[in-house]
């Protein structure tokens, strides 16, 4: 499988999450304030709802149900309830194209 166009990088707000479903994946981008974009699993593995209506803060996304925060760059829950981590996946920028390939996932140590 190949990276796929999953928004226009002008379509992101800084410091924002936008949910994109891509090959049946939630997946959340989120442009952060270093102009860096990320890409997580969207679903939170505490309580099975959308990471993208949370906020932003820094490098980490928190979820609006229960306040568990994760990293943007790792995936992993940095506070309680959640203690699971969420998958990072690559982004590729190609000029104003977002790029994600769901089977492929960030190595993160």
């Amino acid at each position: 499988m190949t990276a796929q166009k999953v928004l226009n990088l002008s379509e992101l707000e800084q410091d924002t999450a936008v949910r994109v479903v891509v090959d049946d994946v939630p997946i959340a981008v989120v442009l952060d304030a270093e102009g860096e974009v990320h890409a997580i699993g969207d679903t939170c593995t505490h309580g099975d709802v959308s990471l993208a209506d949370g906020f932003v803060e820094g490098d980490t996304l928190e979820c609006w149900a229960h306040g568990s925060a994760f990293s943007l760059r790792t995936g992993r829950p940095l506070n309680l309830p959640a203690y699971e981590p969420v998958p990072v996946y690559e982004v590729v920028i190609d000029g104003d194209d977002v790029l994600i390939d769901p089977a492929v996932r960030k190595e993160v140590n």
